[in-house]
């Protein structure tokens, strides 16, 4: 009986201790940081689980299993299960700054080091706690040195829009994707001088930075697995899903530099934002939901010089004593060339005259003795600038223009959510808003130019462009595992893009008093809608993945109140093409007002558009693990458009393991891009500055009357063929690592805008192609005429080096060090696509000029690098940054003789070919010091650009020498130039490109709380 019970008791011990138990616990770092995403396999089976977003984990385990924990970049830890609760902190090892990708395939993740293509991972948390930078296109722009982006300055929309391109492709040449789903792009087509000039890019600063946990940069051509736009790369913003926690940031800074509030100096343009993330479960395991709200504050920055040149006539000073007495002579005439009571005008004019003490007694003889318009005319066409601003008490700052940052206001929120149905199915959902108001303003109108109605603003006017920005996005999904072992992911994303003008501090000059000083001018929308459905499965070295997508596009122009688009007549007639010369508005001078609301004419009915149109695509990818140390992944791409047609793309790509520590890897593929709807179909007018000269420039449809009569074709596809080759090295001993790659992409049919072409010259005769242009320019209020077209062909070569090394001392002291730098070169391959009606008149190089080919090819730095070291000390971490902006090329040039080409200088009367000026590049240092109060407080001051460097800047118009390149070096003993690049003064530096900015440093102080 005693032996029997023996056994039972021995039996019913061994159950027990062969029963599992839920295991549960936090996986750490050396930091006490969540790690999520780290590996849990129970030993010896083929259970598993992973740590969530706030490393936890839960597993089914005996009492006496070991369990083994492993994370990429750290040492694995095996750990024997005593308790239900095992907490675990594992440590780095040398393989540091390996993130784990799931960018440029559809298998299991990789690191960045043993990718097949090129892969850069941005960690938001020490960049967004460190760094001066809050949004996403400056702190990429920063941080990874093939992107590049600036605020541009008096551009319309593109001062609240900034164009971002990657290896110096086109904005609209890079794909970006949210939680790997794609994001739309921006409504506002980039029409005027900027880098990035007749693109349509996303607007990355519609996503706030607080929200992002990290994001992947794919620095390879990827249209045949992610579809167009993906020529240059693909940006992938993964947005964070942290739960139990919430974080608060407040961030405050000015531009404290030489060069603020139009370089009198003291600070300008302050910044506050408020930045928050809270996240929660949802009371299920692994379900969360994570929400981010920011807000912000932004003030503008001047950086333009007092005014130069001539402001005030000698007819203003008459008529502002006139109206100091109660008299507004303007009123007396709407042309003045067709007015029946000139002898009143004429006596009014004689009568204030006198009593300008600064006219001299010659020039008060003369205006007495006029005996008409034209003598009167005669008699006050003389500069007045000097005693009028006296008179005035005004100072020639009173009309600078606003160059520099525009102000801006915002609001964003944005959500990430996941919850689990069960254990094969989850549904997840993510989006926000973006609401943004944005001031910039254009070229001042000065009291003496026609287009400033001085009986409504005495001093001239600097009108200004108030934007509105809305952005909305929403996705969801299900994904999970169906028939046991294929991954699946159905989807539907939504994003939507509006762009609303108001044009304020303006008029319409032909309304005279009449006039509003506040313009409803339209907007531009652009909305997306995509569905995917995307499957997976590993079949022992083989990753198969397959799929479909469905997308629905639709672009919006709205069109603006009438009096933001027409000009009247004297009578408040309409005026059109036929409208006699004689009853058009002019000033004292006979000079003819210009209609519609100053800086930006309104769209017009005929501008507005509402053009939609689909696309699907069907795609396959296979991933093989050839052997343990080859890597084989192949994409196939089929894609087809309700309006231009399909398209086929492949690509090929490979790693080899040449060691357990360096790889080589290499890809090919074809890409495209389809042409977007914005440069199908925008069309508009808009007042452009050439030279300080004002021109009507209507820009005109791709399916428009006008493109057809000149055989500007329809617009198709872009194509590319690309190819890499790289390796990859990490010396653990070192923890260092090394990736260098170096690439070309070709481009075929690349769309690009046109200069500007003249309307045709003299009277044609009525029904031939010359008069049916000019009655579409009537139309459009047009002096001159773009157009999108595929013209050209291009070349872009580059390389890629990033060196990355940290280490932890001892005694709390931890370096991290990164160094990366690019080398890119665009060219023009072939000869330009013209039409051949422009070509046989000798206009083909205004179809790509040369002013097209310096944006395309020199704007932006061929030449970017960047030295990143940060050092943690007990509770103190010091961040220090150096970024190099290689030089570029301002396309600012006057093009003599309108063939397209530059023959900018006059040397003894002659006029000769000139090269671009080129500014040089310059080193930018960022530094801060954070002390950390504890786990949960931290305060960081530092400076953007410490050392207050500005870019070279602009040659004056006759005191100065302007550069050209010759053999290769940039010689300055070249005549002076006869281009005034400053616009009077207002330009200090270049408004056409820019490599960091002109607003030079930036003091900034951020306080975080984690809670």
């Amino acid at each position: 009986m005693k032996q029997l019970l023996f056994i039972l008791t021995l039996i019913f011990s061994a159950g027990l201790t062969a029963q599992e138990i839920k295991v549960s616990g936090v996986v750490t770092d050396g930091t006490k940081a969540p790690l999520p995403g780290t590996s849990i396999l129970v030993k010896g089976t083929t259970k598993g689980s992973s740590t969530d977003a706030d490393g936890k984990y839960a597993i089914s385990a005996a009492i006496g299993d070991v369990l083994q924990f492993s994370f990429i970049g750290f040492e694995s830890k095996s750990v024997k299960v005593t308790g239900s609760t095992v907490n675990v902190s594992l440590a780095e090892s040398g393989e540091t700054l390996q993130d784990v990708v799931i960018l440029g395939s559809r298998s299991a993740p990789r690191t960045v080091t043993e990718s097949a293509v090129p892969i850069d991972v941005i960690s938001m948390k020490e960049i967004s706690s460190q760094g001066a930078q809050v949004n996403l296109n400056q702190i990429l722009n920063m941080v990874a040195p093939s992107f590049t982006s600036n605020t541009a300055t008096v551009a319309d929309g593109t001062d609240h829009i900034d164009p971002a391109q990657l290896r110096g492709l086109g904005p609209d040449q890079v794909l970006v994707l949210v939680n790997g789903k794609r994001r739309h792009t921006s409504s506002l087509v980039n029409i005027n001088g900027s880098p990035g000039r007749g693109s349509v890019g996303t607007d990355l600063n519609a996503i706030p930075a607080f929200a992002i946990e990290k994001i992947e940069v794919l620095r390879d051509g990827a249209s045949a697995q992610y579809g167009s736009d993906a020529i240059a790369g693909v940006i992938n913003i993964n947005v964070k899903k942290a739960t139990n926690k919430f974080d608060i940031a407040l961030f405050a800074g000015s531009q404290f530099s030489k060069g603020a509030n139009d370089h009198r100096g003291g600070n300008d343009g302050n910044n506050a934002q408020i930045d928050m993330n809270y996240g929660t479960g949802l009371g299920k395991e692994k379900s969360f939901i994570n929400a981010t709200a920011s807000f912000q504050l932004r003030g503008q920055t001047g950086r333009a010089k007092d005014a130069t040149g001539n402001l005030f006539n000698a007819f203003n000073a008459v008529e502002q004593r006139a109206a100091e007495a109660g008299t507004n002579i303007n009123a007396l005439f709407g042309n003045i060339n067709n007015t029946p009571n000139s002898t009143q005008i004429l006596g009014l004019i004689k009568t204030y005259a006198p009593q300008v003490g600064y006219f001299t007694a010659g020039q008060q003889t003369a205006i007495l003795g006029a005996t008409s318009i034209s003598q009167m005319q005669t008699a006050l066409n003389f500069d007045a600038t000097a005693g009028e601003l006296a008179y005035r008490k005004l100072e020639r700052s009173a009309f600078n223009m606003k160059v520099g940052q525009s102000s801006l206001q915002s609001a964003q929120f944005f959500l990430n959510g996941a919850y689990p149905i069960n254990e094969n199915l989850e549904v997840y959902a993510f989006g926000g808003t973006s609401y943004r108001e944005g001031e910039a303003a254009g070229f001042y109108r000065r009291p003496n130019q026609s287009r400033a109605y001085t009986a409504l603003y005495p001093n001239g006017f600097l009108p200004e462009i108030h934007s509105t920005i809305n952005d909305v996005s929403a996705a969801a999904g299900l994904r999970g595992k169906i028939f046991e072992s294929w991954n699946f992911d159905l989807s539907n994303t939504y994003g939507q893009n509006t762009f609303d003008y108001t044009i304020e501090n303006t008029s319409n000059a032909t309304l005279r008093e009449k006039s509003p000083t506040e313009f409803d001018a339209g907007g531009l929308g652009f909305s997306q809608n995509t569905t995917n459905f995307d499957v997976s499965r590993k079949f022992d070295k083989l990753n198969v993945a397959f799929g479909g997508e469905y997308r629905h596009e639709n672009f919006k122009i709205n069109q603006g109140q009438p009096e933001s688009y027409n000009t009247y007549d004297i009578n408040g007639g309409i005026v059109t093409g036929t409208t006699a010369n004689n009853i058009k508005v002019t000033d004292f001078y006979g000079s003819v007002r210009p209609g519609s609301s100053q800086v930006f004419p309104g769209f017009k009915p005929v501008n507005a558009v509402d053009k939609g149109r689909n696309s699907a695509a069907v795609y396959a990818d296979l991933e093989y693990d050839v052997t343990e140390k080859w890597l084989l992944n192949g994409a196939l791409r089929y894609e087809n458009y309700s309006d231009f047609g399909g398209t086929t793309n492949y690509k090929l790509a490979s790693r080899y393991k040449l060691t357990d520590n360096i790889n080589l890897r290499g890809a090919i593929s074809t890409g495209f891009r389809a042409p977007s709807l914005h440069q199908i179909y925008f069309n508009s007018t808009a007042t452009q500055f050439v030279g300080g000269v004002p021109f009507e420039v209507g820009t005109f449809s791709n399916d428009s009357p006008a493109a057809k009569l000149l055989g500007i074709p329809q617009l198709k596809q872009e194509e590319s063929q690309s190819a890499s080759i790289g390796f990859t090295a990490k010396i653990p001993e070192a923890k260092l690592t090394l990736t260098a790659d170096a690439y070309i992409v070709n481009i075929d049919d690349r769309v690009v805008l046109t200069d500007q072409f003249s309307r045709p010259g003299g009277t044609p005769a009525a029904g031939t192609p010359a008069a049916q242009l000019n009655a579409l320019f009537d139309s459009a209020n047009a002096t001159a005429a773009t157009f999108f077209a595929n013209a050209i062909d291009t070349r872009s070569k580059g390389i890629d080096v990033v060196i990355s090394h940290k280490a932890n001392v001892g005694n709390g002291l931890t370096l991290k060090t990164d160094l990366s730098g690019t080398i890119s070169k665009t060219t023009r391959v072939g000869d330009i696509h013209g039409s051949p009606i422009l070509e046989a008149n000798g206009q083909v190089n205004k179809y790509y000029s040369e002013t097209s080919r310096i944006y395309l090819e020199e704007a932006v730095p061929r030449v970017k690098a960047n030295l990143t070291n940060s050092l943690s000390v007990n509770k103190f971490d010091f961040f220090l940054r150096n970024v190099y902006f290689g030089q570029v090329t301002d396309p600012n040039t006057v093009d003599v003789n309108g063939d397209g080409r530059i023959e900018g200088a006059l040397i003894n009367g002659q006029v000769v070919e000139t090269e671009h000026p080129v500014w040089g590049g310059k080193v930018i240092t960022d530094l801060s010091v954070a002390y950390n109060f504890s786990k949960s407080a931290k305060v960081v001051i530092g400076a953007n650009n410490i050392f207050d460097i500005y870019p070279d800047a602009n040659y004056g118009p006759t005191t100065a020498i302007r550069p050209r390149l010759v053999n290769g070096a940039i010689d300055y003993t070249a005549a002076p130039s006869t281009v005034d690049l400053s616009n009077s003064n207002q330009f200090t530096y270049s408004r056409n490109v820019s490599q960091f900015g002109q607003n030079g440093r930036f003091i900034f102080a951020r306080l975080s709380f984690s809670l």
